[in-house]
């Protein structure tokens, strides 16, 4: 069964907010191993598990027609609401039954999303709707993040790893996934020929408004707020305040860069 933990209008709202893009190294990334797999032109790029659009938009400046799916109706009226290409379509349903003919996908992506999905039915539907000579790139970002700022970025590591301590609990069992590194991911992809990246390296440009807003669209910290709303709101007030204090600066739109590791799954059928 695959988890849902991305429903609610609320959290829908918050992730589309402070989720960002796929960074420039993992586009060159996948768009290096495509161009080398030769699948441009594609005619149909699908982005499955796409919540708020965010590598969805990045995939349509490059493809001429892209359909996002997701089974959360918030997510994906999210990702209708936002600004993008109008070679960019969505739809709601589940990872495991996408509405595609056998043989109809160019290039099928997902991005720090196939952990939630049931792999080996992912797999076999990724296997009935790409094309033989089509691609299937998979990616999530680790959880192993830093921060830069002047000369305290190892103290604003720190902070932002505290606040990750307490949420630790509250992680689905799925999050395992993303800790090995998607090694289970990239067994499960039923083609021979295929490989994983676990070294892609981005510098996201944020704020200490937009650090803190993305630990509050993190699944473990929604369980949190259902279970300790003044917990959850306490940990958000203590890390910003500490952030600042640590920066010497008043204002949280403050941009500080956030280092993110990129795993990334690809495969040719």
């Amino acid at each position: 069964m695959a988890a849902q933990m991305f429903e609610g209008r609320g959290h829908a709202a918050v992730y589309q907010k402070y989720r960002f893009a796929p960074g420039k190294e993992l586009q060159q990334t996948i768009l290096a191993y495509l161009q080398e797999k030769r699948v441009d032109p594609a005619e149909l790029v699908v982005d499955v598990g796409c919540g708020s659009g965010q590598g969805t938009r990045f995939l349509a400046e490059h493809f001429k027609k892209v359909v996002g799916t997701d089974i959360s109706e918030a997510q994906i009226q999210e990702a209708r609401d936002a600004p993008s290409l109008p070679s960019v379509s969505y739809l709601v349903c589940p990872a495991e039954e996408l509405p595609f003919e056998d043989a109809s996908v160019d290039i099928l992506t997902s991005f720090t999303a196939a952990h939630w999905f049931d792999i080996d039915k992912f797999m076999r539907e990724a296997n009935r709707v790409v094309k033989p000579g089509g691609c299937v790139v998979i990616s999530t970002y680790t959880m192993d993040m830093s921060l830069r700022y002047g000369n305290c970025s190892e103290k604003l590591t720190k902070i932002f790893r505290e606040a990750w301590d307490p949420l630790l609990k509250y992680s689905h069992n799925r999050v395992k996934h993303v800790l090995e590194d998607y090694k289970e991911i990239f067994e499960a992809l039923p083609f021979p020929d295929k490989k994983r990246i676990t070294d892609i390296f981005d510098k996201i440009p944020m704020t200490v408004a937009g650090v803190v807003g993305y630990l509050e669209s993190v699944s473990p910290y929604q369980v949190l707020m259902k279970n300790d709303p003044e917990a959850a709101k306490s940990l958000l007030q203590d890390t910003e305040k500490r952030m600042l204090e640590t920066m010497g600066v008043s204002s949280r739109e403050t941009p500080v860069e956030f280092w993110v590791r990129h795993v990334c799954v690809m495969g040719c059928k």
